[in-house]
C-alpha cells in the first residue's frame, strides 16, 4: 500500500499549488482530483492577477497588500501566462468622488511593493481610450494589474509538482478518508479506469476541494455537521470585440459593485463578474438570464454602443467557496483564505487541514502557509522556494515574449503569427519543444497534432472540453463539427497511449 507524507484532495489552484510546494521541499505527495484539473472554480475566474481594488472599501488591507505583492512574483515565474494589463477607470460623477478614487489608487500603488508595473496616471477620455465610451465620460484614471490564464496556471503547478515527485491522480475521487491513529486511510476511485478502487495512506491530509470542501468533510470523513462555506456564484459573458485598444476597463455601478471589460483571446471582450448567493450542486451552476441582463446593462451604461444578448458568444459561471464570515451581502463576504487545522500528530491523531476561500492571486502564499502547518505536524522540510523558480515553460525574461514568438516561428514557419502568439502564451519555452517534435496536421484553428499529443501525454487531457476550454480557449473558434472531428482524433490518441502503456 502506497504511503504519502501529504495527501491533497482537490486539483484546483490551491491544491496544485500546495502539491508543488510540498514536493519541492522533499515531502512525498499525492493529489486526487475527481474530475479534470481546474474544472471547478479555478477555471471560472475573471482571469486576473490583481490586488482587488474594491476590497480596500471593505478594509481588507492585508489581503490587498499580499495580493499586490504577488503580482510581480507570479509574472516573474510565469511570464508566458501572466501578462501586465493597464486598467482604465472612468470617473462617474454620480458615484464615488474623484478624491476617493485617487486615494484608493494611491494606496493601491504604494502598499504592495510595486517595482516594475507602471504607476497610476490620469487619463483624458476625450482621446482614443475614451472612443468606445459615451461622451459624458471625459476623464478617468489608469492603473496596473495583470491578466492570467487561470486553468493553465493550475496545470503548470501540477506539472511541476509531478516533475518533483508528486503523484497527480486526475479523474480520481476520494470516496472515504478515515483516521487510523496517526495515519489517514484513504479510499480512491479512479473514474478514468472504470471505477477501479484502491487504498493509500498518508500522514497529513489536505482538503482543498473548493466548493466541495464541506462535502468532503461530510461524506468522505463522515462528519455531517460541517458547515463552513458560503457559495457565491460569479458569471461572465464573452462578446465579440467591443474596442480595439489593449487596455481593460473597470466600471463602477450604481449598486456599488464593479465589473471589468477585458480584451480577450484577440477577437473578444470578457465582461464580469456577478455576485449572488448560490444553493445547489456546484457542478450545475449556470448563468441566469438576470445575470446576463445585469452584465449587458452595466456595460451599456458606459459603452456608446449598447451591449445586447446578441453580442454574447459564450458565457461561463463558477461558484466561489468563500469562508462564511456572516457578511450580509455576497459581494461583502471576505475573499481572504482561511485554513483550519484539526487533529494533532503529537497526540496521536492524524492531522487534516481544511481550506476555505482565497483568490487565485494569493494561491502561492496560501500554499506557503499550508506548508508551515504541515511542517509543524509532521516535521519541517525546506524553506519557501516557489517564488523564485519558474513554472514549466516560464524560464525566460518578462520582456522576452516577442523574441520567443520569433524563435518559434523560425523553428516552425508554418505557424501563423496568431498561433505562435497563442502557443507562447500557453506553453512558454515548451512551445519550442512541441514544435521540434514535428507539428503534424492542423486539426483546426492552429491546433496541430503535436500540441494535442502534448496535452494528452503531458497535461492529463482526455476530453474535448479539457482541450478546448481549459488547456486552451479554442472552443471560442471551433464549430460543432470541428469539435466532433477533434474528439475522434483525441479518442484515437488516448487509445494509442493506453496500448503503449499495456
Amino acid at each position: 500500500m502506497t504511503h504519502f507524507d501529504v495527501f491533497i484532495i482537490g486539483g484546483g489552484i490551491n491544491g496544485c499549488g500546495i502539491a508543488r510546494d510540498a514536493a519541492g521541499r522533499g515531502y512525498s505527495v499525492g493529489l486526487a482530483e475527481m474530475n479534470d484539473l481546474a474544472s471547478g472554480t479555478s477555471s471560472w475566474s475573471t482571469k486576473l492577477i490583481h490586488g482587488g481594488l474594491r476590497y480596500l472599501e471593505h478594509y481588507e488591507f492585508r489581503l490587498v497588500r499580499e495580493a499586490l505583492m504577488e503580482r510581480e512574483v507570479l509574472w516573474g515565474i510565469a511570464p508566458h501566462i501572466v501578462r501586465p494589463l493597464r486598467f482604465v477607470l472612468p470617473y462617474h460623477s454620480g458615484l464615488r468622488p474623484a478624491w476617493l478614487l485617487r486615494l484608493g489608487l494611491f494606496l493601491y500603488d504604494h502598499i504592495g511593493g510595486r517595482k516594475q508595473l507602471p504607476a497610476t496616471s490620469t487619463v483624458d477620455l476625450t482621446g482614443p481610450l475614451g472612443a468606445p465610451l459615451k461622451s459624458g465620460y471625459t476623464k478617468g484614471f489608469e492603473y496596473s494589474d495583470a491578466r492570467v490564464d487561470d486553468a493553465r496556471l493550475v496545470v503548470l503547478n501540477a506539472r511541476d509538482a509531478e516533475a518533483r515527485g508528486a503523484a497527480i491522480m486526475v479523474g480520481t475521487e476520494v470516496v472515504e478518508a478515515r483516521r487510523e491513529g496517526k495515519t489517514w486511510r484513504i479510499r480512491l476511485r479512479d473514474k478514468r479506469a472504470g471505477g477501479a478502487e484502491r487504498t493509500v495512506t498518508a500522514s497529513f491530509l489536505v482538503n482543498m476541494a473548493g466548493p466541495w470542501v464541506d462535502r468532503v468533510i461530510q461524506r468522505a470523513m463522515g462528519r455531517t455537521e460541517a458547515r463552513h462555506i458560503r457559495l457565491v456564484q460569479g458569471s461572465h459573458i464573452v462578446t465579440r470585440k467591443l474596442f480595439d485598444h489593449d487596455r481593460a476597463y473597470i466600471f463602477q455601478n450604481a449598486d456599488q459593485r464593479i465589473i471589468f471589460a477585458i480584451p480577450y483571446e484577440r477577437d473578444f471582450t470578457l465582461i464580469g463578474t456577478t455576485d449572488r448567493d448560490y444553493e445547489g450542486d456546484p457542478s450545475e451552476v449556470a448563468i441566469t438570464q438576470a445575470e446576463t441582463d445585469y452584465l449587458c446593462q452595466a456595460a451599456s451604461d458606459y459603452f456608446e454602443r449598447p451591449v445586447t444578448r446578441e453580442d454574447v458568444v459564450w458565457t461561463y459561471s463558477g461558484v466561489r467557496p468563500l469562508f462564511d464570515d456572516g457578511a450580509s451581502k455576497a459581494q461583502e463576504a471576505t475573499r481572504d483564505y482561511v485554513l483550519k487545522l484539526e487533529g494533532d500528530a503529537a497526540k496521536g491523531e492524524a492531522p487534516v487541514l481544511n481550506g476555505f476561500g482565497g483568490k487565485i492571486t494569493t494561491y502561492r502564499k496560501l500554499a506557503e502557509e499550508a506548508l508551515e502547518r504541515i511542517g509543524e505536524q509532521i516535521g519541517k522540510r525546506g524553506a519557501p522556494w516557489t517564488g523564485s523558480r519558474p513554472l514549466p515553460g516560464g524560464d525566460f525574461m518578462t520582456d522576452g515574449v516577442g523574441a520567443l514568438e520569433a524563435e518559434l516561428r523560425g523553428l516552425a514557419p508554418e505557424l501563423s503569427a496568431e498561433t505562435a502568439s497563442r502557443m507562447v502564451a500557453a506553453y512558454g519555452r515548451d512551445a519550442l519543444v512541441i514544435a521540434r517534435a514535428g507539428l503534424g496536421r492542423d486539426l483546426g484553428h492552429g491546433l496541430f497534432e503535436a500540441e494535442l499529443r502534448w496535452l494528452v501525454e503531458r497535461e492529463w487531457a482526455v476530453g474535448v472540453e479539457d482541450v478546448l476550454w481549459r488547456r486552451s480557449k479554442l472552443g471560442l473558434r471551433f464549430s460543432g463539427a470541428e469539435a466532433e472531428a477533434l474528439a475522434r482524433h483525441l479518442d484515437k490518441l488516448i487509445a494509442d497511449k493506453k496500448n503503449k502503456a499495456a
